[in-house]
């Protein structure tokens, strides 16, 4: 069976559209797709996961998956769960008849993606290899939803990316802070 090739959306197109909708979507060279919903414990985590970057990094600005991350070098427009920025906040801001249309981070430090079985395939292997294009990201973290495990995959000055992993009553280095497993997995109060 044949299908049609998708239309190409531009990328002012997809801001705008992005702007008026209730469902994210991802926008990769002009193609528009919709991401997948999270879950109670999706967002649980990826809040926790943020705090506990935001009270260790001092210095860097920590943004939830309300801010749209842009990898130039693939013209892959996203939202990661949770996106650090360490120094000066650089984005790509589009503009439409003197109108904002949108702005996406480009210098991101660090991001977080947790992980669902929706997503992982994806996080763990195309999203990941946009992502490995962005000359400033050290750090890329898969937080697991199934059980407590945290992941952290390394930029070094030389060679290959190195990967950590730490589980339940671990800690596991962040943004060269250590970050206690537990804390990101810990039920929120009340």
């Amino acid at each position: 069976m044949v299908h049609p090739a998708p239309s190409y959306v531009s990328y002012e197109d997809f801001l705008a559209a992005e702007q008026r909708s209730e469902t994210k979507h991802e926008w990769l060279d002009g193609v528009v797709y919709a991401m997948a919903g999270g879950t109670i414990e999706h967002s649980r985590l990826a809040s926790n996961t943020g705090a506990a970057l935001r009270n260790a990094l001092d210095g860097c600005d920590v943004f939830q998956s309300d801010a749209m991350t842009f990898v130039r070098a693939t013209q892959l427009s996203t939202y990661a769960d949770v996106a650090v920025v360490c120094g000066p906040i650089e984005v790509q801001k589009v503009e439409r008849n003197g109108r904002v249309l949108g702005e996406a981070l480009i210098n991101p430090t660090i991001l977080v993606e947790v992980l669902s079985e929706a997503t992982e395939e994806y996080d763990r292997g195309e999203k990941f290899a946009h992502y490995l294009r962005i000359p400033s990201l050290r750090e890329y973290v898969l937080v697991a939803q199934d059980e407590p495990r945290i992941e952290v995959f390394r930029r070094p000055e030389r060679g290959h990316w190195q990967r950590d992993v730490a589980g339940a009553g671990e800690t596991i280095t962040i943004g060269g802070q250590s970050i206690r497993v537990d804390e990101i997995y810990r039920r929120a109060a009340g």
